[in-house]
């Protein structure tokens, strides 16, 4: 003991240690682990796997999962969503529903409907799953707040079943949510209930990509990439090639061009084989990554290869919501039905994505699309005028209508009503009908 006392350094680097287990039993407390689970253990206590850590927060470090997950959820959070009725034998927009303005507009006073489900969707894509907390007046929903997955993790358990969630708020208090209240929505399933990581199924491509950017990172520090060597027609004595590499490495890197004398030449030297095995296998960690997602690279920035969803902007934004969003669309819109309408509710009313929100951007194909649902008579003039935000005009403006020139196939070579009236006129008054002119 006594001579323990006699190092004070000991007893100050123990004392500090001591200060520093409340801070990060603290920072533990925010976040969930299972001993099966090892992304999380390793989210938790910092824990490299396989020398990188991989998990959402850090695999959204890399650019491709970040304009990945960018695209996909502020799509999603820019689509109108709102409610609609069933009505006899037609449907119809229902925004006097209690749900189409948590929905549509303010799911909570802290959030609006585009960062809800921006959070929602990534949540969805990063973790599996994204849930959010009821809102209840008098048993109904009334609002939704989101739950930060990272401070989010089941408090009692049943078997599988959670019986009520623990989450941690913004000041750092707990509560306990009951699970009856926690809306959640699972992203692509293998078993038909939760929802699996995308981060955590492939954390063998997405820890590659990390390893590959950190290598470039310390390749490019080190100066490995280097295009030009210098000849020097005499031998130099080592404190002569220090000198040299000390000056000539300080210009280079403070921008300036180095000055040759001496008989020094400089000469280009072209990319050698391992670097370029480098800067290719970076942007096939792209497409890679692009794969996990069901993004085509080209919407994110890599251009290199040609896409096959089209040539036209309008073929490569069908495709891209014919094969990547409509699925989370989908779940979105039975998930609200399923757990936020009573049984009552789901037989007359359901939620809709409106997906011509895409043509917000693109006028021509806005007019066309007009244009078609007018001519067919499935729009009126004043439907499409509240579509662009315009007053009604009222009048014929609000009646559908059709091609005038447009008839049935079995219609062809019968005469009309006019033109029936009209020859029987003719022949009341004597009138014969003109000779066709021959040439």
């Amino acid at each position: 003991m006594a001579q323990t006392l006699r190092q004070p350094g000991r007893l100050r680097a123990a004392w500090g240690a001591l200060r520093a287990v409340p801070s990060a039993v603290k920072a533990m407390a925010t976040k969930s682990a299972s001993i099966s689970d090892a992304t999380g253990s390793a989210d938790v206590f910092g824990v490299d796997l396989d020398g990188v850590s991989v998990t959402p927060r850090t695999a959204m470090q890399l650019s491709a999962v970040w304009a990945c997950v960018r695209l996909i959820s502020e799509t999603i959070a820019t689509l109108p969503i709102g409610m609609h009725e069933r009505v006899g034998a037609g449907r119809r927009y229902a925004p006097q529903h209690p749900l189409h303005g948590v929905l549509h507009d303010i799911p909570n006073p802290d959030a609006t409907a585009a960062v809800f489900w921006e959070s929602m969707v990534a949540a969805m894509l990063l973790r599996g799953a994204g849930r959010a907390e009821k809102l209840l007046y008098n048993g109904r929903v009334v609002g939704l707040e989101f739950l930060a997955p990272e401070r989010l993790w089941p408090n009692r358990r049943q078997g599988q079943r959670v019986l009520d969630w623990r989450y941690t708020e913004d000041t750092g208090l707990q509560r306990v949510i009951p699970a009856e209240r926690v809306w959640t929505v699972p992203g692509f399933s293998l078993d038909g209930k939760s929802g699996v990581s995308a981060i955590r199924y492939g954390s063998v491509v997405f820890g590659n990509a990390m390893s590959a950017e950190k290598f470039a990172t310390r390749t490019f520090t080190g100066g490995r990439l280097q295009s030009l060597f210098y000849t020097i027609k005499e031998w130099l004595k080592q404190p002569q090639r220090d000198e040299f590499h000390k000056n000539i490495g300080e210009r280079i890197r403070m921008g300036q061009a180095p000055l040759l004398e001496g008989g020094i030449e400089a000469k280009s030297l072209g990319i050698n084989p391992d670097d370029a095995q480098l800067l290719e296998s970076r942007g096939f960690s792209v497409e890679e990554i692009c794969r996990w997602f069901r993004v085509p690279p080209f919407m994110v920035g890599h251009s290199e290869k040609s896409t096959s969803w089209g040539t036209g902007i309008e073929q490569q934004t069908i495709g891209f919501l014919t094969y990547t969003l409509r699925p989370w669309l989908t779940r979105i819109e039975q998930s609200v039905a399923k757990d936020l309408l009573t049984p009552a509710e789901r037989l007359r009313f359901y939620p809709k994505f409106s997906v011509e929100g895409l043509l917000r951007g693109d006028s021509a194909g806005r007019a066309a699309f007009y244009t078609a649902m007018v001519n067919n008579g499935v729009l009126t003039r004043d439907e499409v005028r509240e579509l662009e935000d315009r007053e009604p005009m009222g009048g014929n403006a609000a009646v559908l209508t059709v091609q005038s020139a447009m008839t049935t196939l079995d219609g062809l070579g019968q005469q009309s009503d006019a033109n029936a009236a009209r020859a029987a006129l003719r022949g009341f008054l004597g009138v014969n009908d003109p000779e066709p002119t021959k040439d």
